[in-house]
């Protein structure tokens, strides 16, 4: 009898272990259980057919299967207000369970460093997933612009594409204007870049200051090769070798302190093709999100996707080194920041 009922008590209290740990919140079902037959929603700040938008779907086709469960990823774009409407929706308003992702504009970390009250979030606080690549932007002008010249662009008046305020066209025209007293007058409101690039083709405007050489050789692969465009000059990262003949934008400035700018307002660049996760989601999947990136990155599949539509990914970022990289940027002294937020405010009509 005290066997028996040794062992129903014993049963008994399995049970009601077992009902407990099932009645849990999150926390004691794995990230593979939770992602199970789920669909994650991969919101790209971007319209489609430009660079962003290209990163994102590749990236989609493989994610899934390094993510525990290996759901359906799915494809969102965003393109609000160069970027800013999906940091704040991710920031604010998608689900914080782990079922959303962003692929970031990479100037937007930035937007709360200069103080523009229409970025609602606090860019520490992304679980930063990591970046396929760094990236190399350039000056660019069309073939057909009167503007040959760095001289040219500082003496005569000339048309440049942008997207919203915040985009990366508009802030790096913003910035380059004033280092080097160029004569950019912007015509803003283009949903992305593949819309600024058809408006080079069409002749509504003459230049774009910011346009990745990694989206132009997948863009747009010829119009380099054919002359259609020409570059003033490169900046981020290390040179690009495919771009030898290119001038760097910090080798003609004059002074140290402009060059400490730019190096601080080319920050974003090296953040590349920034995913990230909203705040708040649990520990455990925000890791399996960040291994599932990185995993990503390293698998022969993906890199031979990458290679076929002439994507850079050779340069993958973990989303602890991105948040690093912000961090370091968010330090910058406060003359510098002072000034750079000068620049952006009065650029923008602040």
């Amino acid at each position: 009898m005290r066997i028996s009922m040794s062992w129903s008590m014993s049963w008994a209290g399995a049970t009601l272990l077992l009902l407990l740990a099932g009645s849990q919140p999150g926390g004691a079902q794995s990230a593979a259980d939770f992602y199970r037959g789920k669909q994650v929603i991969l919101i790209v700040a971007a319209s489609t057919g430009g660079g962003y938008d290209t990163y994102g779907r590749t990236v989609a086709r493989h994610l899934g299967e390094h993510i525990p469960g290996k759901p359906t990823v799915v494809v969102q774009n965003m393109p609000a207000a160069g970027g800013l409407g999906a940091a704040n929706h991710t920031y604010n308003v998608a689900a914080k369970d782990g079922t959303v992702i962003t692929l970031f504009q990479n100037t937007v970390p930035l937007e709360p460093f200069f103080e523009n009250k229409q970025a609602q979030f606090d860019a520490a606080r992304f679980g930063w997933l990591g970046t396929p690549t760094a990236e190399v932007a350039l000056y660019m002008f069309w073939h057909a612009s009167k503007i040959r010249t760095l001289k040219d662009a500082q003496t005569q008046e000339y048309v440049a594409g942008a997207a919203g305020a915040a985009s990366t066209p508009a802030f790096y025209g913003r910035v380059f204007n004033q280092l080097f007293n160029m004569k950019a007058r912007f015509i803003s409101g283009y949903p992305g870049q593949n819309e600024i690039l058809h408006a080079l083709e069409g002749g509504e405007v003459e230049a774009m200051a910011s346009p990745f050489w990694s989206s132009l050789k997948t863009s747009r692969p010829a119009w380099y090769k054919e002359g259609k465009i020409r570059f003033l000059f490169q900046y981020g990262g290390e040179d690009h070798p495919e771009l030898r003949s290119v001038p760097r934008a910090l080798d003609l400035l004059q002074t140290d302190a402009d060059k400490t700018l730019l190096t601080i307002a080319a920050a974003p660049l090296g953040l590349g093709r920034p995913f990230g996760a909203p705040p708040g989601i649990p520990a455990d999947r925000l890791a399996a999100l960040r291994t599932a990136m990185m995993a990503t990155f390293k698998d022969p599949a993906f890199i031979a996707d990458c290679a076929k539509q002439r994507l850079e990914c050779d340069i993958p970022t973990s989303g602890e080194e991105l948040g690093t990289l912000i961090g370091r940027a968010y330090a910058a002294p406060a003359d510098v920041r002072r000034r750079l937020i000068g620049m952006y405010q009065t650029g923008s009509g602040k």
